[in-house]
């Protein structure tokens, strides 16, 4: 028997901005699908806003899934023939809501990301950018608690990767917990905690401190007042 994670314990609070690191068959993949419900482990325990979801069903897990945690992809997953809209709506078909409110759920989170004039758009007519913040509304259509971004920036030229990882900050900075997979220590500075792996063991736990602001790099962030005189 291979163990993927061996005696990692992690605790990630409420509002954390996280960068999960390291090479190929580290354990990073599986301690994501971990923290996302995609798999469950054979001991220990796993504990999502204090509730122990170790020993859930697949279906109750996948309902948690639904409910709580938001998915952004490297490849940004989204339906060809479907638009923006569609595609942000996706996700609450597993819900109670009517039409109506899907609609008027994923047309806010389009809002949100800055793409309320591409609702009507395919994945074709857009950028990867905006195709990645098509991804992004998606995540958040059903106001989960974090959301998990594996390599969100992987397949994106540096500015908008910039741009992405800005948007990602300002949902932080809204109170989601965000966690995100990378292999690009550039990537890594903007968030402000950077757990490494290797060999399926934790070997990393780095608080940043103050993350380098997205905003700053792409000249959009508000000019601080100047001090009087």
């Amino acid at each position: 028997m291979v163990h993927a994670l061996r005696g990692v314990s992690v605790r990630i609070e409420a509002g954390e901005l996280v960068a999960v690191m390291g090479p190929s068959g580290s354990g990073k993949s599986t301690f994501m699908n971990l923290v996302g419900c995609l798999d469950r482990a054979t001991a220990g325990q796993y504990l999502l806003e204090g509730r122990d979801v170790s020993g859930l069903s697949r279906d109750e897990l996948a309902g948690i899934r639904n409910r709580k945690i938001g998915f952004v992809f490297q490849g940004f997953n989204l339906l060809a023939r479907r638009s923006a809209l569609d595609n942000v709506a996706l996700p609450m078909l597993y819900t109670s809501r009517s039409s109506g409110e899907r609609r008027e759920q994923a047309r806010a989170k389009l809002h949100l990301v800055g793409l309320a004039d591409r609702e009507d758009h395919h994945p074709a007519q857009l950028s990867g950018g905006q195709q990645q913040r098509v991804a992004i509304a998606r995540a958040l259509v059903n106001d989960p608690v974090v959301v998990l971004a594996d390599e969100p920036t992987g397949n994106l030229d540096t500015r908008t990767s910039i741009e992405v990882m800005a948007q990602l900050q300002e949902l932080n900075r809204g109170g989601i917990t965000v966690v995100i997979v990378t292999h690009d220590e550039d990537i890594a500075r903007f968030t402000g905690r950077v757990l490494g792996f290797r060999d399926g063991r934790l070997v990393r736990d780095e608080a940043r401190g103050a993350a380098v602001d997205a905003r700053n790099l792409l000249g959009t962030r508000p000019a601080e007042p100047e001090a009087a005189a």
